[in-house]
Parts: C-alpha cells; sequence; structure tokens
C-alpha cells in the first residue's frame, strides 16, 4: 500500500470535520456496525428511521449516508491503525456480522495463554464474546452469533473432571485477559479518536 492510499482515511475524516463522535463506545459501535450494512435501496420503514429527530452535535447535521461514509472511514482508519489482536478483539465483541465475529474469535483463541487445556480455553473464550442472553432462541435475530444453552455449562468444558477450584481459575484468567486485551484497545481507539478531535 502506497503512502498515499495509506492517508486515504484520515484525509477523509479530516474533510468531514468537525463531525464529533459521542464518547468512545459509541463510535466503535457504529463503526463495526458499518461492516455490516449495505448500500442497497431501502425500505420504507428503514427511511422513516432516517428521517426521524436527530439529537446533538454536528453528526445531526448529516443525513444517514454521510453519516454512513464518516463510518466508513473510521473504520478503515481504525482497521489500519489497530493491532490485529485489537481489532479482532472489538470485532468480536461488538462486531453485529455474525461471520465477522466468528472469524475474530477463531483468530483470537491462539492468543489465549493459560495452563488450562485447549477445548477449555475455546469454550471459555467464546462464552466471553458471546455471553448467554435472555428470552427465546426463536425470537432472535438469525443474524446473531447464539451458543447452545449447554455450551455455558463448565462442566462440558474439562472432559478429565478437574476440581470445580481448578476450572473455575482457568476461567477466571482467561477472562482477565481478555478484558486486558479490551482494555487495551478501548485505550487505543480513544488515543485515535482523540488525535482526531473526533470525541464530544
Amino acid at each position: 500500500m502506497s503512502n498515499v492510499t495509506a492517508a486515504l482515511p484520515r484525509k477523509m475524516l479530516a474533510d468531514f470535520s468537525p463531525a464529533i463522535y459521542r464518547n468512545v463506545m459509541s463510535a466503535i459501535v457504529r463503526v463495526l456496525a458499518a461492516d455490516n450494512i449495505d448500500n442497497s435501496t431501502k425500505q420504507s420503514w428503514q427511511k422513516l428511521i432516517d428521517s426521524g429527530p436527530r439529537t446533538g452535535g454536528f453528526r445531526a447535521l448529516l443525513s444517514a449516508r454521510d453519516q454512513f461514509d464518516y463510518d466508513c472511514c473510521l473504520h478503515a482508519l481504525l482497521h489500519r491503525e489497530l493491532s490485529a489482536g485489537h481489532w479482532d478483539i472489538l470485532v468480536g465483541r461488538y462486531s453485529t456480522s455474525k461471520g465477522n465475529r466468528v472469524g475474530a474469535i477463531s483468530r483470537t483463541i491462539p492468543r489465549i495463554i493459560s495452563p488450562a487445556p485447549a477445548l477449555f480455553i475455546y469454550k471459555a473464550t467464546t462464552v466471553w464474546f458471546i455471553p448467554k442472553m435472555k428470552g427465546k432462541q426463536g425470537k432472535r435475530s438469525t443474524d446473531v452469533a447464539i451458543l447452545p444453552d449447554e455450551f455455558y455449562d463448565i462442566n462440558t468444558w474439562d472432559v478429565e473432571a478437574r476440581p470445580d477450584s481448578t476450572r473455575g481459575r482457568w476461567r477466571l484468567g482467561i477472562h482477565k485477559r481478555l478484558d486486558a486485551m479490551e482494555e487495551g484497545a478501548v485505550v487505543h481507539v480513544t488515543e485515535i479518536l482523540d488525535k482526531e478531535q473526533l470525541i464530544d
């Protein structure tokens, strides 16, 4: 990639200035949702939502299309600036695309260092990314990542049936590692948004 091409996301963001995100987490969620939105003709109900009232900030002055283009520019910038590990932890946690989440989770699992066996690491990591949701599965969107109820049973994570204290220690260690990875990713995103002056 040439220096000119690499600079495009930042230049395009600057062209939109002074567009503002309410906070870091809302920026992350919007950017990752943009990756799962197509540009096809919208249904009438979508147009009604887009034409509804918007509150606060320069973003309220942008059309729905401009907001989407802006989110796509920031998506490209973050994808380039974040490490692969930080990008995957955010995609796995916050993307609205089931396929993207599954891919990010599968790439994160090998990065987890733990004395636990591979099956335990796989399941403990997966449930961190996809916590158990309330409600009946039949009422959920088909594009939402859902795990079967038995997947959350820690007794199925270790075929050697080690003591509860051992399994609890392993799970805690894995989840702390993932929490730290997410925190590092959010800090890095915050630094980028502050530098670009995109936070309200």
